[in-house]
């Protein structure tokens, strides 16, 4: 990978050497065969990052888990649910730098968690449906460009390698994700192409539909990098003035135009059992899921970037037990 620096904001002196201690963390829970000794793992940096975008008078915060290795190593950027900041999704972006892959958690400050603390509770609704507007989507899309922009023209840009970048989300940080993969909105006549052609796979995790459109392939059939989908079987999104059931997320794997697109369901769950929450989902399921899940990132990744797919083969029937349903990529 390259280095990270910015033209537009500041490094903040936040800055920790790691050891990725959360496959051994997760284990506890019957997953012995995904155990890291802490001796094996290579150490990492957890950098905040104070970016803020002059163009667009918009801050830009960022969290990046970057491994300290001496060759240029891969980058998943990733964005959070509505409600989340740059602190969330730890339980990833630790894992992966952990096995040599950085991870760029962005905060999206119109859709952060200022929505739960930035006023009164009888104004949340208005809040949320303002935060779900496309205006905000887009800025998110932005964002993601932003920070890729800013990074790899930083002193920390010889560190990651520029051709293997792989977005990320979970949520409304799935949508993200997408246009930044690909996703074709059309508003008044005219195409929001929003695709960061840096971007070579995409993790989807737990994806809503698109602004209430209901032809989703027409938005998502130009989705052609690889892409891995996640999700559950009680996948549901119920917050005040929105609400999306499961099937939504499949709808969404269906009408991905790529071919090497692959599907992940488990069985129960909850949304926001992927985010750092402990016990939604359940208490025993929550971190199963968790675990499985870093290793089917990495095996997604090993496959897409080295082109070895023995993981993600091995994967579905090491993980039987916590799933509904796995698809993978049709043969040719």
């Amino acid at each position: 990978m390259k280095n990270l620096r910015t033209t537009a904001g500041t490094l903040r002196p936040t800055r920790r050497t790691c050891l990725q201690l959360g496959a051994a963390a997760w284990v506890v829970v019957g997953f012995p065969s995904f155990a890291v000794t802490a001796a094996e793992v290579p150490p990492y940096e957890v950098l905040d990052l104070d970016w803020a975008d002059s163009a667009r008078q918009r801050p830009v915060p960022a969290r990046l888990y970057l491994p300290t290795t001496a060759q240029a190593v891969p980058l998943m950027v990733f964005s959070h649910g509505i409600g989340g900041s740059r602190n969330g999704y730890s339980w990833l972006g630790r894992h992966v730098a952990g096995h040599g892959i950085a991870s760029l958690h962005l905060q999206h400050v119109g859709s952060d968690r200022q929505l739960w603390t930035g006023g009164s509770i009888f104004n949340m609704v208005g809040r949320l449906q303002a935060a779900a507007q496309e205006g905000e989507a887009i800025n998110r899309a932005l964002d993601l460009r932003f920070g890729l922009n800013t990074l790899l023209a930083s002193p920390l840009a010889g560190r990651i390698d520029h051709t293997r970048i792989v977005a990320a989300g979970h949520s409304y940080g799935a949508n993200t994700t997408l246009l930044a993969s690909g996703a074709r909105v059309e508003r008044q006549g005219r195409v929001v192409e929003l695709q960061d052609p840096r971007v070579k796979a995409a993790v989807v995790i737990s994806a809503p539909p698109f602004y209430g459109d209901t032809d989703v392939r027409k938005i998502l059939g130009s989705v052609t990098v690889p892409s891995l989908h996640v999700t559950a079987t009680e996948d549901v999104i119920n917050i005040p003035g929105y609400y999306s059931g499961a099937g939504d997320r499949i709808a969404v794997f269906d009408a991905i135009g790529g071919a090497r697109k692959w599907l992940a369901v488990y069985e129960g769950g909850s949304h926001s059992m992927f985010t750092d929450r402990a016990g939604t989902g359940g208490v025993t399921l929550n971190p199963q899921v968790k675990v499985a899940t870093q290793a089917l990132v990495l095996a997604f990744l090993r496959n897409v970037f080295e082109g070895d797919g023995s993981d993600m083969a091995a994967w579905p029937q090491r993980n039987a037990a916590l799933l509904a349903r796995f698809v993978p990529p049709r043969a040719a």
